[in-house]
């Protein structure tokens, strides 16, 4: 039997059960593995959080940009003020100094850091690099919920096509148990070799209800996941076992993955993020220049004795110089503490990248192994079905017993089972490389 075509009519058969189940439903929807990733973006509640912590990234970068900005403060206070007393310097000769009671000030001052030693643009940097951490850390959730999905996706449809398998295997013993029955009422058959093939099509629909089971169960998953309405049965797209897979080279997929990986870039942003952190630390060393320029309008004037019960206005501009002494004694050790940071991030962004290849290596690998596989139970199941037909013809003839039938069964069985994993295994093993690489 052709390969295609077996599995075209696997195919067929199980989306015409499909069909069948999903009329007797409220809703059934196709799916492509494409929509379904569609899907997910716009409905996964795992992905929203990913989205907002983008957006509060972007939000902290304005942050960090409002430190070039000037500093501008007004203050605006009335008060009631007391009588005054005065003595003499041994505190005798007491004096009651009569004083205004309404007291106010309004003062306005406004400054510009005009050098800080690079510790604004490097926390500007900072913020920027920690956005594009956040993004990469939703791309990497995004392949994370996407490799699960693909998971489900495969299973369901390996569920659905052993279904089928099952279907036509239970079919087929049913034939024989007629052909059995017949021969028994002729006398040439025994009824425990009718016994032992209802013994086998009691347990094919056993496993069928099992694997009933783990479809629903599947099913659910994707619809909580990908947000469709309860009840929704998912019918996986009956093209995808024909759909031909790239083989690439190990080099090609190993140096995409080194390129592309998210984790792999946030590594690396990590080490970028600790210079710039090492950058400002040392810019506390750094003496910082601003400019200011303040109003101020007091009232009354109580620095004069008596008082003078007036509003006193004077203004100042000018440039300050800060600098913090102890920075002299503490940041050595700060920078220090700084390096070994950063050189302990390299050594992680090293070993990340050395796992990544190994995990590449042994993903294609297992890639290149599912050829292998999928060859040998094409074979096996070509094998298998020609050893049934040989078995059957035989013992419809007396020249085989109904033991070399149930075996012949079993083996044709497990043969096509292994060849519907096979082939859905192959296909899941190219999305764990897509995964690997960071292309999924």
């Amino acid at each position: 039997m052709n390969r295609l075509f077996l599995f075209i009519a696997w195919s067929l058969c199980v989306m015409l059960c499909a069909v069948d189940v999903c009329a007797q439903e409220s809703m059934c929807r196709t799916l492509t593995i494409d929509e379904m990733f569609s899907l997910a973006e716009e409905n996964s509640k795992s992905l929203r959080a990913g989205k907002t912590g983008v957006e509060e990234s972007r939000q902290a970068i304005k942050s960090a940009r409002n430190a070039r900005l000037p500093e501008i403060s007004a203050s605006l206070s009335f008060s009631y003020i007391g009588n005054g007393r005065m003595w003499d310097r041994d505190f005798s000769d007491k004096t009651k100094i009569e004083m205004p009671h309404f007291g106010n000030n309004l003062a306005v001052e406004a400054s510009q850091i005009i050098y800080a030693g690079g510790a604004i643009q490097h926390g500007i940097s900072l913020a920027k690099l920690q956005s594009e951490s956040a993004r990469l850390s939703l791309e990497e959730n995004r392949d994370k919920v996407r490799l699960m999905l693909v998971s489900y996706y495969l299973d369901l449809y390996k569920q659905q096509n052993l279904i089928g398998v099952y279907d036509a295997n239970i079919a087929q013993t049913k034939q024989v148990l007629d052909e059995l029955q017949a021969k028994e009422a002729e006398g040439v058959v025994l009824h425990n070799d009718i016994t032992r093939y209802e013994l086998q099509l009691s347990n094919l629909e056993l496993q069928r209800t099992r694997l009933q089971n783990n479809r629903t169960i599947l099913n659910n998953r994707l619809v909580v996941t990908l947000g469709l309405p309860e009840g929704t049965l998912i019918t996986p797209d009956s093209t995808l076992l024909v759909t031909d897979v790239p083989v690439e080279s190990e080099a090609h997929w190993t140096k995409t993955a080194v390129e592309t990986s998210p984790s792999l870039q946030q590594s690396e942003l990590s080490v970028k993020m600790l210079l710039h952190q090492d950058k400002i630390i040392r810019s506390e060393r750094i003496p910082k220049i601003a400019l200011f320029a303040g109003n101020n309008l007091d009232g009354p004037i109580l620095i004069e004795v008596p008082t003078i019960n007036k509003n006193f206005n004077y203004w100042y501009v000018g440039v300050g110089v800060k600098y913090n002494i102890d920075a002299l004694f503490k940041t050595p050790r700060d920078l220090s503490r700084s390096r070994l940071s950063i050189r302990r991030q390299q050594e992680a962004h090293d070993y990340a990248t050395e796992q990544t290849e190994l995990a590449v290596q042994a993903e294609y690998i297992k890639y290149l192994e599912c050829f292998e596989t999928l060859a040998t139970q094409e074979k096996s199941v070509e094998l298998a079905e020609r050893n049934y037909n040989v078995i059957h013809n035989r013992y419809r003839n007396d020249m085989a017993l109904i033991t070399d039938m149930l075996d012949a069964g079993n083996a044709k069985i497990s043969a096509e089972t292994e060849l519907v994993n096979a082939r859905i295994d192959l296909i899941f093993n190219y999305y764990k490389l897509l995964y690997i690489s960071g292309t999924l």
